[in-house]
């Protein structure tokens, strides 16, 4: 009993949290950063405002959260491949890398996020790799682990990493971001990834796997 209470609070504390994100991410984006209040995140989100003042107590760690969480790979963490196959796993990682950027709320959040930056600077440092870090992070270890097999000759993993998301960003999200009306369907996203992939190792002359 003493064990399952603990793991009660913690269970409604995670669906508070979850319900208040959601609340204020659907307010952000319909009212703006200054129409929304804590206030009425609390009401739309169900809970008190003293459970909502635990978590977030200011509206900017509120909206820092919220960014952050429409930024995140769905499942979270994104795998690292075994090395031994460039083509495969870059297209592991592409693909889950698009799916973040191709989600409908990441560039209407992240408009929100850079129409505000002026006024809260610290918001665009801590969200400076908005949905770019957790596949940034590994894909510079799989290009790592691809080198030091011998399989591949990368001078700097993490140059490479980010130029391959660039490539694929360039082509599935910067173009929505500025162009609200612009949209890409699931066929061209997969090209845009396989692209990305081919240009990658035709740039790193990858030899077959060793024997």
């Amino acid at each position: 009993m003493t064990r399952e209470l603990p793991e009660y609070h913690q269970r409604v504390a995670d669906e508070n949290r979850a319900a208040v994100l959601a609340a204020a991410e659907a307010l952000f984006l319909e009212s703006g950063y200054d129409r929304t209040s804590l206030a009425r995140v609390a009401e739309r989100a169900g809970v008190s405002k003293a459970t909502l003042f635990k978590q977030f107590p200011t509206k900017a760690l509120l909206f820092e959260a919220t960014v952050l969480a429409v930024g995140q790979t769905p499942g979270g963490s994104v795998p690292v491949p075994s090395a031994g196959d460039l083509h495969a796993g870059l297209l592991a990682l592409g693909r889950a890398y698009a799916e973040v950027l191709v989600q409908p709320r990441t560039a209407d959040l992240l408009r929100l996020l850079i129409a505000e930056a002026p006024r809260f600077p610290e918001l665009g440092e801590r969200t400076f790799d908005f949905g770019t870090l957790p596949a940034l992070v590994s894909l510079g270890r799989y290009l790592r682990a691809e080198h030091e097999a011998g399989l591949v000759t990368v001078d700097s993993p993490e140059t490479a990493a980010t130029q391959f998301l660039g490539m694929i960003a360039s082509a599935v999200f910067w173009p929505r971001l500025v162009h609200a009306t612009w949209s890409i369907d699931q066929d061209g996203v997969s090209r845009a990834v396989e692209e990305a992939v081919r240009t990658m190792v035709a740039r790193l002359g990858a030899p077959g796997p060793r024997p």
